[in-house]
């Protein structure tokens, strides 16, 4: 069973330079479609800054991760962000550093500083969890079968990331892989 850290849940953190405001978010994250999404939501609450540079690890092995500059100079943001994430040995996260221009040029060597201050001040404020592996099943079930297969779900530490119930009832979750209780119980539903 393999076993990684994670943050408990959203945290933030702040850096100033310059006249120039980083604003920092460590997300808890599994997928690049929840990665992709949050970082949409924050350019659209932040529709002035100048830029929202990224970086990224998903999954217990952490093979999967990525980083983006979003303008900025070549790696000058998303790279130090994905350095701190490793630093702290983290996956299943994303940070997110929202800019707003000051006026004044940072230069790389500014800008790398100021994108590792606010990414290590947002990690810092995080609750950081040892996670377990998971693995994502869908299920799929009908109508009568919805109170028992609603039952064992409430019975066993899972997630259910997406469902839509109905005439026919479809779920999307996430189960430890310790669950094998669960997963037996539900193999007749999964598709």
């Amino acid at each position: 069973m393999s076993k990684y850290l994670s943050i408990a849940k959203i945290s933030e953190g702040f850096y100033k330079e310059k006249g120039s405001k980083f604003f920092a978010f460590a997300v808890p994250c599994k997928t690049e479609a929840e990665v992709k999404a949050f970082i949409q939501a924050k350019r659209k609450e932040h529709h002035q800054a100048v830029h929202v540079c990224s970086a990224f690890r998903l999954g217990s092995d952490k093979k999967l991760y990525r980083s983006s500059d979003d303008g900025e100079p070549s790696n000058s943001a998303g790279p130090p962000i994905l350095g701190q994430i490793q630093s702290y040995d983290l996956s299943n996260v994303l940070v997110a550093v929202v800019r707003y221009y000051g006026g004044t040029n940072l230069g790389v060597g500014g800008l790398i500083t100021a994108y590792r201050t606010a990414a290590k001040e947002a990690l810092t404020n995080a609750e950081i969890i040892e996670c377990e592996e998971e693995v994502l099943w869908n299920i799929q079930f009908s109508y009568s079968d919805m109170p028992q297969v609603m039952k064992v779900l409430k019975s066993f530490p899972c997630t259910i990331l997406n469902q839509t119930l109905g005439d026919l009832g479809q779920v999307e979750v996430s189960i430890p892989l310790s669950q094998e209780q669960l997963m037996n119980a539900l193999k007749p539903y999964k598709v």
